[in-house]
């Protein structure tokens, strides 16, 4: 038997995530700042190792300077799972290119959430 409180974290992290997914896909970033640490840690996909982000001003930063510069950004996630404070999303990246042509990437986010809040974000991507 599972303990009740792990049930109701892992629950709750779900929930947040799934509630930061959704003001990705309305690029609200207030909304997405309203949900994480000001500690928060956000590493993106640029090869090699990503860029790593340290606090919410340096976070913003990087999903402002994403939502300006890319056409038309959509985040689809296809599946998320979570224990207690962790969960795991795997997701679509879709953009037009400046030709009009619509590409897209595969990849996996893991995420700590700490007092309802996101805390950490580790962006991973296939190819």
């Amino acid at each position: 038997m599972k303990p009740q409180g792990h049930d109701m974290q892992t629950q709750s992290t779900l929930a947040l995530i799934e509630r930061v997914d959704a003001a990705f896909s309305r690029r609200d970033l207030d909304a997405i700042m309203a949900m994480i640490t000001d500690d928060c840690v956000f590493e993106n996909t640029s090869p090699p190792d990503g860029t790593r982000y340290e606090g919410a001003t340096a976070v913003r930063a990087a999903w402002e300077e994403l939502f300006r510069t890319t056409r038309n950004p959509v985040f689809a996630s296809e599946e998320a799972f979570a224990c207690g404070d962790r969960c795991v999303t795997r997701w679509v990246f879709f953009w037009d290119n400046p030709d009009g042509t619509r590409r897209h990437v595969r990849g996996v986010d893991v995420w700590r959430v700490r007092d309802g809040k996101v805390a950490e974000l580790l962006a991973y991507v296939k190819g």
